[in-house]
């Protein structure tokens, strides 16, 4: 019901602020009918809108203040139901970065086998895999994908560099990621409505746990 208004604040470029709760199957027994798969990818589809959908809780406070200082257009929080660890956030200089979209927020100290991308709750699941798999992993919080999307070269490929394999996770549709991912990348995605049940039940039964992710990128 909100689309047709937030598609003409986008047209007219006014400075609204949407913030939108109980993301993806994580609503638990609402059932399918109230877990929003498809909709960050529909948001993200309308043209000059901000889509943001931090991880933390100080993710979450970065996001207010880019959407406070966005005067040329919509802004959309996409916030969460359950809690979400606060990570310690390896990019001393997060604040900024997270501007552009995107930043390393775990690094390892050897070369790179693996990068995880991860937006939302999906980033303290992707930590959690890093913690798991014995692999060097790199994983970078994407709150803002069309944030990311317009910076320069030098800062993408710093932060997902080339010719390294590529693992997106999002509880929600793959559509929009196929960039992001690559070729030879996997995205660990909801091609399908939800279920009914405690959020913890449904994430493990579509694969959204550290152990099921490590059993699809191994």
């Amino acid at each position: 019901y909100m689309r047709p208004p937030i598609r003409l604040a986008s047209l007219m470029k006014l400075q609204v602020i949407y913030v939108f709760t109980h993301d993806s199957i994580y609503v638990g027994e609402d059932g399918p009918t109230h877990q929003p798969v498809e909709q960050i990818a529909a948001l993200r589809a309308i043209p000059g809108l901000t889509v943001l959908r931090p991880a933390d809780a100080e993710e979450t406070q970065a996001a207010w203040s880019i959407a406070i200082s966005n005067k040329n257009g919509p802004t959309a929080l996409a916030l969460t139901r359950q809690n979400c660890e606060v990570f310690q956030k390896q990019d001393s200089n997060w604040r900024e970065n997270i501007k552009k979209g995107a930043y390393i927020a775990a690094d390892p100290d050897e070369e790179l086998d693996l990068i995880i991308i991860a937006s939302g709750s999906e980033v303290n699941l992707a930590l959690q895999v890093k913690e798991k798999l014995n692999k060097n992993i790199r994983v970078v919080s994407m709150p803002g994908k069309e944030l990311f999307d317009v910076q320069d070269t030098e800062y993408k490929n710093a932060v997902i560099p080339k010719n390294i394999k590529r693992v997106v996770i999002e509880a929600g549709i793959k559509q929009g990621w196929e960039g992001i991912a690559g070729d030879d990348g996997v995205i660990i995605a909801i091609d399908k409505y939800g279920e009914s049940g405690p959020y913890a039940i449904v994430g493990d039964a579509f694969g959204f746990t550290a152990d099921k992710i490590i059993d699809s990128i191994s």
